[in-house]
């Protein structure tokens, strides 16, 4: 499976973007799944969903190895945000979508990745996903709906936990057309957090990383 893109967003902070070519045999025969992974896998019944899941382990493995680690496969807490079997002290976060598989490892921080191309149908949850000022300056143009959807998506990740939703606590401050950096909040009763977000076009569209 090549290697698509591989940059780092800082000395702590790393990103992999993979195009998936092989199948599924081929993808599980170089993985070390855990039992929890195994059941979770035999759960996923779509074939390309199936091979996704897989290439996104095998993204992380590529960036565990890079970092002189070994891969032992993942384990979720009670929110399903995922750790590294037997490593405490690093940050990840996964995400795929038709055709592509992403990883971002950070040493010290979280952090979370989303990848989408751009397409009309994120016209569709506008209204459960910004708030009313997003709303206007996305103006109805995909591209930037795509945007606001991969920020807060990545965003969501990196906090990792329930209870909060796009439109009330996660919120991306207006940005220029074709910015890399852009800037999310996340906004809760007795917290706030501002959290830098880096956003590209590459591969199936667009890769936001927030940390």
């Amino acid at each position: 499976m090549p290697i698509h893109t591989f940059f780092a967003l800082n000395n702590d902070c790393q990103v992999v973007l993979w195009r998936i070519e092989e199948d599924e045999p081929t993808l599980q025969a170089g993985l070390q799944l855990t039992a929890d992974e195994r059941f979770d896998l035999n759960g996923i019944t779509h074939l390309n969903q199936r091979v996704e899941w897989l290439a996104c382990r095998v993204a992380l493995r590529d960036l565990v190895l890079r970092n002189g680690l070994t891969y032992k496969g993942l384990v979720k807490d009670e929110y399903g945000k995922p750790y590294l079997v037997g490593e405490t002290t690093a940050y990840l976060s996964i995400s795929h979508t038709g055709g592509w598989a992403a990883a971002v490892w950070h040493r010290n921080r979280p952090v979370g990745i989303d990848i989408e191309p751009i397409r009309d149908q994120f016209m569709r949850v506008v209204p459960r996903v910004l708030s009313e000022s997003e709303i206007a300056h996305a103006a109805g143009r995909p591209d930037r709906l795509a945007v606001y959807w991969c920020a807060k998506e990545c965003l969501y990740k990196l906090y990792g936990k329930r209870q909060l939703t796009f439109r009330e606590h996660l919120h991306i401050d207006p940005f220029a057309d074709g910015a890399e950096t852009l800037t999310g909040h996340v906004r809760l009763p007795n917290q706030e957090e501002t959290v830098q977000i880096c956003c590209l076009k590459t591969g199936p569209g667009l890769l936001a990383v927030a940390f």
